[in-house]
């Protein structure tokens, strides 16, 4: 770990940021201290979905509601 003060760092950025990749680096300013982590940028690329056959089958929420007060009816008259 190492601690550097606001002005070096300032001075000497890049110097800073390649250091930071190996090991924990601090800055004090005045009171303050920020830590630098290293992150590697991990850019995901979106998938966007299209419709497709299935979609375009499937019933809609009205649809399968009915179709599950049917199916209680039929097994609640088949349990009397």
């Amino acid at each position: 770990m190492q601690v550097v003060n606001s002005t070096e760092f300032a001075t000497h950025h890049q110097k800073y940021f390649n250091l930071a990749l190996h090991e924990q680096l601090l800055v004090r300013n005045g009171n303050d201290m920020f830590r630098v982590l290293y992150e590697p940028a991990a850019v995901e690329e979106q998938v966007v979905l299209q419709p497709d056959e299935n979609l375009r089958r499937a019933i809609t929420g009205e649809e399968l509601l009915a179709g599950i007060y049917e199916d209680l009816e039929t097994f609640f008259a088949s349990k009397q």
